[in-house]
């Protein structure tokens, strides 16, 4: 699972709203929702009409809001943010929602992704005269929206993202509108709700089921949607492209309640475990998932194959993450605390275990152990996911192939490494007929980390000049 890598890095959650009266309050909660995404950092920013106001700092949403004065949070717009780092390093300098002040108005932004040339983009901008304040890529956006004095509009915006190339999702917030971006391949996920009269958006659909939001759609790729009192108003800065959402998003990152591009997350992990079992059935007395992105698809497993499923692994509620945790040792340190294995359950059986994926394999090791520890039988592992054997670019920093276990490694050594009886992955093709059901409205997947086909490069990308849509 993803608590093992070392040094990933993704998981930040976006969250808005506009026109409701108690945005900051609604926007509180819809963070505890996406809080899975990021816990490193938490921040509000709020409009009022007339002035933006911020509130944010590093820790969990709980944590960062227990002493807020949402009195003086008072607006009927917001934006927020759940971090966990894309670019730049960590501390309160970083977390966002970034806001910058000027003579002529005021902007924050809030981002989910990685800007691939944020590097060079920055270099350029530094050599004339901008002065950055954090070391995050969101900050790079700011700077190219108000180059040379412009004002904060939609045509400044769609200028700006026509600069940068990657993965991303941006919201943006200035005291009288709120502009809502998305790359143009639509690799992050983003979408539009609404709650009464008040216009929601958000990183994952379970923001809005927490505050009572309805779904309206998903954010097109190369879109940028301008909210304002007079409503939405659509428009393109890039070209439309096959939209590619992020696999890992469904594999793991986003919560099983969620749905991406017209797609329930449970509903594709439990498929994912089907077609596993479609795939490398193996004999045995029992199923189990690794708590908790790997329950859904051990109940599919099971359920292909017959076996029953057993709760043979406990998760302790209490100990953080530890795929987010900020050091290795940390990480290591939660996986001994957080699982327990069902000794009742595990022992004298021969169990599949059901797992998301493996990245280093040092978490796998220690599972493993650990159920035979308890006395299972054997321990037949099963990836609901193909090997991860390439580089991520696109925010999830997994940033070196010496990092991945599978690109060094054959499948009979990972097997020998991690102490495992048998193991196997769910091929490349069964992980996008998993989440692929209806190719009419979803185009594909990002599976650049599995198979080394990345729809986003540096180079080739294709844009226009801004149009009403």
């Amino acid at each position: 699972m993803l608590a093992e890598l070392k040094g990933i890095n993704e998981e930040c959650g976006i969250f808005g709203i506009w026109g409701h009266d108690k945005a900051a309050e609604l926007t509180y909660y819809g963070l505890h929702a996406l809080q899975h995404r990021g816990q490193e950092g938490a921040g509000v920013v709020v409009s009022d009409g007339d002035k933006l106001k911020v509130h944010k700092d590093v820790g969990l949403v709980n944590d960062v809001f227990k002493d807020a004065d949402f009195n003086r949070l008072s607006g009927q717009a917001a934006i927020g943010h759940v971090r966990y780092g894309t670019q730049g390093e960590g501390g309160s300098d970083n977390v966002q929602p970034l806001l910058f002040r000027s003579q002529n108005g005021s902007m924050a932004l809030a981002h989910n992704g990685n800007i691939m040339n944020a590097y060079k983009l920055r270099g350029e901008l530094e050599a004339e005269g901008s002065i950055f304040q954090t070391t995050s890529d969101t900050e790079v956006l700011a700077h190219l929206i108000r180059k040379n004095g412009r004002e904060t509009n939609e045509l400044s915006i769609s200028e700006a993202l026509q600069q940068v190339v990657g993965a991303y999702a941006y919201v943006i917030l200035k005291e009288d509108k709120m502009y809502v971006a998305l790359d143009p391949r639509g690799i992050r996920p983003l979408s539009i709700g609404r709650l009464g009269s008040a216009y929601v958006v958000a990183s994952e659909t379970c923001a809005f089921d927490l505050i009572g939001a309805t779904f309206e759609r998903e954010v097109l790729p190369g879109e940028l949607i301008t909210i304002s009192d007079e409503g939405m108003e659509f428009t393109r800065f890039a070209l439309r492209e096959q939209r590619k959402m992020c696999a890992m998003e469904y594999v793991y990152l986003s919560r099983p309640d969620s749905n991406l591009n017209h797609v329930n997350v449970h509903a594709s992990r439990k498929r994912m475990g089907m077609e596993l079992a479609k795939e490398a059935a193996v004999e045995a007395d029992c199923v189990i998932g690794v708590p908790d992105s790997s329950i859904s698809s051990a109940i599919g497993y099971a359920e292909e194959t017959g076996l029953p499923y057993e709760m043979g692994i406990i998760k302790n509620r209490y100990v953080g993450r530890t795929f987010i945790q900020p050091s290795q040792e940390l990480r290591e340190q939660g996986v001994k605390m957080k699982l327990s294995p069902v000794r009742g359950i595990v022992e004298g059986q021969r169990i599949v275990l059901i797992d998301d994926s493996i990245v280093r394999g040092t978490t796998s090791k220690r599972i493993v152990r650990m159920l035979k520890e308890a006395g299972a039988k054997e321990v037949h592992v099963r990836i609901a996911s193909p090997s991860i054997e390439n580089p991520c670019y696109y925010g999830i920093d997994m940033s070196t192939r010496e990092e991945l276990i599978a690109a060094n490694n054959s499948l009979e050594e990972i097997c020998e490494i991690i102490g495992a009886d048998s193991i196997a992955y769910l091929s490349a093709d069964g992980l996008e007929r998993a989440i692929v059901k209806d190719k009419t409205i979803h185009q594909g997947i990002c599976n650049a980390c599995f198979t080394g086909k990345y729809p986003v490069t540096e180079e080739g990308r294709a844009t226009i000049s801004y149009v009403k849509c």
